[in-house]
């Protein structure tokens, strides 16, 4: 492994499976490498942003600016401590602005990473809107770096939903 080994970034959103964090966290862990948390508003655009990858940002609609929009949730990073810590794994996190795919795209070059691991949309979601709303789709088609998809899998099942069973 070389001195410096390059980070998995990871796009997190409230309310995704455990199951995301534990493939990110333990592909992170096999690698010797830190975990980048990174959670976007897209509500925001860049204003500026650091060798690091954390990114100043500013409302689209500059009328309607919540104090708490350049922060990171609070019961999200809770939520990311208690997971993440239990593992041991090193982590940080990144708030981003603007369009998903192309804030992830965008800190995955910065920080020169290794990959980047996003969830699925929840079950039940037809393959029209995979294919027209799906981050990972977008990834894929805009950088360069390998993307993991780690699929929803609904509670208590341990499989996928077999599209069009009734």
């Amino acid at each position: 492994m070389g001195e410096n080994p390059r980070p998995v970034v990871l796009g997190v959103v409230r309310g995704q499976p455990e199951e995301v964090l534990r493939v990110a966290s333990g592909l992170a862990v096999r690698l010797g490498t830190e975990l980048i948390c990174a959670t976007v508003n897209p509500a925001r655009f860049v204003v500026s942003e650091s060798a690091d990858g954390h990114v100043t940002s500013a409302p689209i609609d500059p009328d309607f600016h919540d104090a708490h929009d350049d922060e990171l949730d609070p019961d999200l990073l809770e939520r990311l401590a208690s997971a993440l810590d239990a593992v041991g794994v090193r982590w940080s996190t990144r708030l981003l602005a603007g369009d998903p795919a192309d804030a992830l795209a965008r800190l995955a070059q910065t920080v020169d990473a290794e990959l980047v691991v996003v969830g699925t949309h929840g079950p039940g979601r037809g393959i029209h809107e995979l294919f027209n709303r799906s981050v990972a789709i977008h990834l894929a088609h805009r950088q360069t770096r390998p993307v993991v998809v780690v699929p929803m899998v609904p509670p208590g099942t341990g499989s996928l939903p077999a599209e069009g069973r009734a």
